[in-house]
């Protein structure tokens, strides 16, 4: 039975997991040091997750690891980066090993799956927090950023958007439905697919990318804002799944104001120019991954909603965790 932080370490993190070749010192020691290839950037990204506010304080522990790491190795996926190493700062009220034991099943399940090692990290008390930072790699100049949208340009996402929201107010008890479609929207607020490899197939064809964490109305004002363009999104090209529309009896509008703000997709939206269509359509082929043009980059700044090419006054925002933004 673990009774310390280092008896914490030792059981359930250290030596769970096969070391990566570029790995020359783990946990363990002051740092961890790492080997990175010639010719390639590092890319690396930190983001915590608070009982609270990411999820609640007694929500399953495995769902929980996946969403936390899943949402990091969305972040490299948005870079183009491929995955590899991690550090875990893991804050707990006592040592809980009921909830630690699946935790750390989920986190290292995930890991393994894109091969990526965790290397260190920190292990204190207080209230329930994970803070990770993911590192991946990245060709020398074929990094994919928010800043490089131009005029013309078509904006895509991937997969569907919205049925994080759905499963959020159902587990917040705002909305009732069919067990069975419940069970199914909770899962994809809790277990969104890192898009690694759109990332990856992405290099050298999207013109500024980025993941949907705040609700793409917000995060694509993102690319707008740092490539000095404006944005214009037509609704009727959002994708939404069955299971959302059912959620919503039906309802298509509320199902597109859905998609248009739910947080936590971890969907990839980025911009490809009207020449690189048939580049893309080549290099996504293989992903397996639905994707869908949902609007354009025009001149000017700032976003604009449509349908059937006419404006739209929709009043919407996406997450902000100090106030909203608001369209």
């Amino acid at each position: 039975m673990a009774k310390s932080e280092f008896d914490i370490i030792k059981q359930y993190f250290a030596h769970q997991q096969q070391q990566r070749d570029d790995v020359v010192l783990a946990i363990g020691d002051d740092c961890a040091l790492v080997d990175v290839p010639a010719n390639y950037h590092v890319a690396v990204s930190t983001d915590s997750l608070v009982a609270g506010t990411h999820f609640l304080a007694d929500a399953d522990p495995a769902l929980v690891a996946y969403k936390a790491l899943a949402s990091n190795i969305s972040d490299l996926a948005a870079m183009g980066a491929t995955p590899a190493w991690v550090s875990l700062a893991l804050t707990l009220p006592s040592i809980d090993e009921a909830w630690l034991a699946p935790f750390c099943h989920s986190f290292f399940e995930l890991a393994n799956r894109y091969n990526i090692q965790l290397i260190g990290g920190d292990t204190t008390k207080g209230p329930l927090s994970i803070t990770l930072t993911v590192q991946g790699l990245v060709p020398q100049g074929q990094a994919l950023t928010r800043g490089g949208a131009q005029v013309g340009d078509d904006i895509y996402v991937t997969g569907n958007l919205g049925d994080s929201a759905a499963g959020l107010a159902l587990i917040l008890n705002q909305s009732q439905c069919e067990p069975s479609l419940a069970a199914a929207l909770v899962g994809r607020h809790f277990k969104a697919q890192p898009r690694v490899n759109v990332g990856e197939a992405l290099r050298g064809i999207a013109s500024a990318a980025l993941d949907i964490s705040d609700g793409v109305i917000a995060d694509v004002k993102h690319i707008g804002d740092r490539s000095q363009v404006a944005i214009e999104i037509d609704v009727e090209k959002l994708p939404v799944s069955v299971d959302l529309l059912t959620f919503c009896n039906g309802d298509r509008q509320q199902a597109q104001q859905l998609a248009l703000t739910s947080g936590e997709e971890y969907e990839l939206c980025f911009t490809v120019s009207k020449a690189n269509r048939d580049a893309l359509a080549m290099a996504l082929a293989h992903t397996n991954v639905k994707y869908s043009c949902i609007g354009q980059v025009t001149t000017g700044r700032g976003l604009s909603l449509l349908q059937l090419g006419k404006p739209l006054s929709w009043k919407l925002s996406g997450w902000d965790h100090f106030g909203v933004t608001n369209n």
